[in-house]
């Protein structure tokens, strides 16, 4: 079995025999994370951080967890939900004028959160270059008419999320998401995540690997469903040598493009799960939880092409919610039992040609340890 290093509570003893499993076979390198009540029980990770095996991943090694920022990201507005100065029902144009142009006049804060503001495609950017220009990609946002009347339908909003969720934050805040999530959340967390990751940081990254015999031209073409669906992509294709690029992690792009590992992804999330607190720190209220896991949206979701339930930021599963990142990241949360389960690794997998279960393997070896 494949040297698996960092602590894990006895109880949890297989999320550590399953991610030594997955080192063994599949896996480069990868970490995985179990935080119950707000602590951590399992916090582990092994395996190497780049693809000729020859540097170790280490406790603070981080990687591009891809949509799983989308997470991070939706926290973010639930905060400002919870201290009262963003109303989730309310019009995205009471805080964003110009948004209210086109017909979406009506598109409330919950529709945004919840892939139902019928703006899944990005009209004007087609290059990755592009996207790192936040005024121009959210005016242009501001400008485009909706797909659909808002809130009768879904569609993943693969890169819209950020840019939206990201201009109502600099609205009320006055600061980027990337900032408010790094003042807000991440430094009184203690949590290693970035959206928007600093110089200094850089020698932790690891770079994502292409799926086995493919190259790091290899794109997120379409978005895809948990079933491995996919619908035709307009607009920009994201490559993996994007990813790995240092424009790409200067940049916000808070629906994609956030850094770190299982340990701080389950941490910042793990709030949610355990009434608004973690290792004693308050992030927001009980009540200010709720959202993340009430139901906005259930029918088929347009874009993804599969049965898909949304609440105001996550997808829903069952008692779960949570969501996962191109290549097999993945966090999910479960505020029944108070569990934050978190896998993030550098080997991405083709889900067109491979099944990839490797997050869910983590998240299963989780519950065993409940019972």
């Amino acid at each position: 079995m494949t040297d698996v290093k960092g602590f894990c509570e006895p109880r949890f003893e297989a999320v550590r025999a399953a991610l030594a499993a997955l080192l063994s076979k599949d896996e480069v390198g990868a970490s995985a994370a179990v935080y119950l009540d707000g602590e951590p029980v399992v916090d582990i990770w092994g395996g190497y951080a780049d693809a000729n095996r020859s540097v170790a991943w280490e406790r603070d090694t981080i990687t591009g967890v891809n949509s799983t920022t989308k997470n991070m990201t939706a926290l973010c507005a639930l905060i400002l939900a919870d201290r009262g100065e963003l109303d989730l029902s309310a019009p995205v144009a009471a805080y964003w004028p110009e948004f209210a142009a086109a017909g979406k006049e009506n598109v409330l804060v919950r529709h945004v959160l919840s892939h139902t503001a019928g703006l899944p495609n990005l009209s004007g950017p087609t290059t990755v270059e592009e996207l790192y220009d936040w005024e121009n990609v959210t005016a242009g946002l501001a400008a485009q008419a909706p797909e659909w009347e808002p809130g009768t339908a879904a569609g993943y909003h693969a890169l819209t999320f950020g840019f939206l969720v990201g201009e109502i934050v600099r609205r009320v805040t006055g600061r980027s998401l990337g900032e408010f999530f790094a003042e807000e959340v991440a430094k009184p967390l203690g949590a290693d995540f970035h959206i928007g990751l600093p110089t200094e940081h850089d020698h932790w990254v690891a770079l994502l690997i292409p799926p086995p015999s493919l190259t790091d031209e290899y794109a997120a073409s379409a978005p895809i469903g948990p079933d491995g669906t996919r619908r035709e992509n307009t607009g920009v294709a994201i490559r993996v040598k994007d990813a790995n690029s240092p424009a790409w992690r200067r940049a916000q792009i808070p629906a994609v493009n956030g850094f770190g590992n299982a340990r701080s992804v389950a941490l910042v999330q793990s709030v949610l799960a355990n009434q608004g607190s973690a290792g004693g720190v308050r992030v927001l209220s009980p009540e200010g939880c709720e959202p993340a896991w009430q139901e906005v949206f259930r029918g088929t979701d347009r874009v993804l092409g599969t049965p898909m339930c949304w609440t105001a930021g996550f997808g829903k599963f069952g008692n779960t919610f949570g969501w996962g990142g191109w290549g097999g990241s993945l966090v999910a949360s479960d505020p029944d039992s108070r569990m934050t389960v978190a896998y993030v690794m550098n080997q991405m997998i083709d889900r067109d040609h491979q099944d990839d279960n490797r997050g869910m393997e983590i998240i299963m070896a989780a519950y065993s340890g409940l019972h």
